[in-house]
């Protein structure tokens, strides 16, 4: 059934393209530097460049091609993208960024075109038509987020009718039942995180390549940008005796000749006589027949050998010139680049954006009086939640594995190039013409798993058993969003652990908090605490089916024990316990029951009754400051037995320390004592049976 529509109202007049009637699309976005507007794309063209607007380095090129659009309808797309590129957005509108209207664009053309095969305009439309789109897109998008984009960009001609002449619909299609299909999954976070399995080994090679493999990588990489020494040319009629005595010399040690795709490389062998390429080409027959006997090898870049080790042995043979070897340096050299973006990606909580606008120079590092570092700072541009679509300068403390990530950056891009992320140049036509400064989303996405695809084939090939291993059966795709959603992952679920056997996440922690992924605007906060959420969901519906909260202790247990059994209740779905993320992620949203387990008290949360609000004057968060807990005086606790064996072990060791020998100073001993006394007294109040002494 249709809901009844609301019409268009019509003292609301369509607002003029501009004060002239063919205007510069692009007047009202920021350019990018360098841009001049009278070189852009006006509103009568066909298509519409918005290049100069991509304001961000690893933004891509994108046009609006309005020749997709039928042409009864091709006017009012114009109108619609023109109005959300350069404004003025209509009231509760806000003013889209230009990659974010080509998004939209493509789910204008998908409406526009189902629109005209109804041979009818928008302002025709009925209720019963969209209902008829609703049922056009579910058979042509299997996923409900597409179909959501496709209602979502259709609705654009209600929310900016103002901003249009003709063809905007005349009644909110958001009305519609079913429109709003999904709604609630669109709030949440569905970025997938990074099974424990994947990201283990996935880390610990991206560390080799930074701690072990660089330097093999580096100083090949030197070799390449060095250019070949010159040499005084032999005299005429001795190149041909000086090619057949390297040749000669190459077949008595039993050593292939250098080789590039295949065939034996002349500039190598050039290099190694002493004389011109061109040279050496005249002599072609004879040295295709001493290959013939000799066999060939691929080229390395360089004789140096490899000082990297991997149990022990080198771990490559020899870093290749020809950029189609899987050795070769145009490769090892991106998945160099690769490993760093990884450790970058996951120790920093940076988005994908952020870390593409590193500079060179960009880490700051702090140190002590004796001139060792115990702070560094990561400085780049942020872009989400700024009003700078530019980006905002922004400062990310990270550890000290994330900074060697930097410094091989800057080691590995070539003096000129400023960006850590921009290209490298080892590939022919790699720099040239870029369409990017840097590498765009989907070219790291793309890399990315290229780079496990790498480890799995050294794997294979090596006979290891450290590769990157199957969900499912089905390799993992890796995408850059993921590494952010993981972190917050770990540091909910896993603060006492540590990240590939070697980073304590506890510690980092307070590293990414103590700068710009602790402040509102970065929004890394919130994942984290809504993990947390999640973590502490699971963690009480699995002890309501237990029927662990009918034993709570405490001041606040028969509270704690309502909304438990509450909570519980909500949690059964059609008779069975949520164990789906999504649906459990937005129950602790609905009806968060405010029970917070800990090690020492659970902690049943009132803020009329917190101390720690009240010590901290912030009660109207509304949450509790477990750092600044008061349990044996705040009424809102409540023990579970593991809590009361925690204050038993407690007292088992202030009893240990109060007995050693020689005693303690009278003050600590008076202080200890005092202790001992107070978890006594609150042990027999709230458990008069406590456990025995672990």
């Amino acid at each position: 059934m249709t809901t009844a529509p609301r019409s268009r109202p019509a003292s609301v007049p369509p607002l003029p393209l501009a004060q002239e009637s063919n205007p510069f699309v692009l007047h009202g976005c920021t350019l990018k530097l360098g841009s001049k507007l009278q070189e852009t794309s006006r509103f009568s063209d066909d298509v519409w460049n918005l290049g100069p607007a991509m304001v961000k380095k690893h933004d891509r090129r994108f046009i609006l091609d309005f020749r997709l659009i039928p042409a009864a309808h091709r006017h009012g797309g114009k109108e619609l993208c023109y109005a959300m590129l350069s404004g003025p957005a209509p009231c509760g509108e806000t003013q889209p960024a230009a990659a974010t209207v080509r998004t939209v664009f493509t789910e204008l053309v998908r409406f526009l075109r189902w629109a005209a095969a109804r041979s009818g305009r928008l302002e025709t439309l009925s209720g019963a038509d969209l209902e008829d789109y609703q049922r056009f897109l579910i058979q042509s998008l299997p996923r409900a987020s597409a179909r959501q984009s496709a209602r979502a960009g259709a609705r654009k001609f209600w929310l900016w009718r103002s901003c249009l002449s003709s063809d905007a619909l005349r009644f909110d299609p958001g009305h519609i039942d079913g429109w709003g299909e999904n709604a609630a999954h669109r709030r949440e976070n569905t970025t997938a995180r990074i099974p424990e399995e994947v990201l283990g080994p996935l880390f610990v090679w991206s560390m080799r390549f930074i701690d072990d493999f660089r330097a093999d990588i580096l100083a090949a990489d030197r070799a390449w940008h060095t250019p070949a020494p010159p040499v005084e040319p032999p005299a005429y009629g001795q190149v041909s005796g000086l090619v057949r005595a390297w040749l000669d010399g190459q077949l008595a040690t039993g050593q292939p000749l250098p080789g590039w795709r295949g065939k034996p490389s002349l500039t190598a062998i050039a290099h190694a006589v002493g004389c011109s390429r061109i040279s050496v080409s005249r002599h072609r027959r004879m040295i295709d027949e001493t290959a013939a006997l000799a066999g060939i090898r691929p080229q390395p870049v360089s004789e140096q050998p490899i000082r990297g080790r991997l149990d022990g042995q080198p771990w490559i043979q020899g870093i290749l010139a020809d950029y189609n070897e899987p050795d070769s340096l145009a490769n090892l050299a991106r998945l160099l680049q690769d490993a760093c973006y990884v450790v970058l990606a996951f120790l920093s909580g940076a988005r994908d954006s952020e870390l593409k606008h590193l500079q060179r120079g960009c880490l700051a590092v702090e140190r002590d009086a004796d001139g060792r570092p115990y702070r560094w700072k990561m400085h780049s541009l942020a872009f989400k939640g700024e009003s700078n679509p530019a980006g905002t300068p922004a400062t990310w403390s990270i550890g000290e594995p994330a900074a060697r990530a930097i410094s091989v950056l800057e080691q590995l891009q070539p003096p000129d190039s400023d960006y850590l992320f921009a290209p490298l140049p080892h590939t022919p036509g790699a720099l040239p013409d870029a369409a990017n400064q840097v590498l765009s989303s989907g070219a790291t996405n793309a890399r990315l798993n290229r780079y496990t695809a790498w480890i799995n084939d050294y794997c294979q090939r090596h006979k290891r058993n450290d590769c990157i291993p199957a969900i499912d059966q089905q390799q993992w795709h890796l995408t850059n969003r993921q590494f952010r959603r993981t972190l917050a992952w770990y540091i909910a679920r896993r603060p006492g652990g540590v990240i590939a056997g070697a980073l304590a996440f506890r510690h980092h922690c307070i590293q990414v908090f103590e700068g710009y992924a602790g402040t509102s605007d970065s929004g890394f906060r919130a994942e984290v605490e809504s993990e947390q959420a999640l973590a502490r969901g699971e963690h009480l519906i699995a002890a309501i089916d237990a029927h662990e909260h009918t034993t709570l202790t405490g001041p606040a247990a028969d509270e704690a024990a309502r909304r438990l059994k509450e909570f519980g209740t909500r949690a059964r779905f059609h008779g069975t316990v949520i164990l789906d993320e999504a649906r459990l992620r937005r129950l602790m949203t609905r009806h968060d029951p405010a029970v917070y387990p800990g090690h020492y008290v659970t902690c049943v949360h009132d803020h009329t009754k917190a101390l720690c609000e009240k010590a901290r004057n912030q009660r109207s968060e509304n949450l509790p400051d477990h750092g600044g807990c008061k349990p044996l005086a705040c009424h809102n606790v409540a023990l579970t037995p593991e809590n009361t064996a925690a204050w038993q072990r407690e007292i088992n060791r202030i009893n240990h320390r109060l007995a050693s020998r020689p005693p303690l100073p009278p003050l600590l001993q008076h202080q200890l004592q005092a202790r001992h006394e107070e978890i006594t007294a609150f042990l027999q109040r709230n458990n008069p049976t406590p456990p025995e002494s672990a």
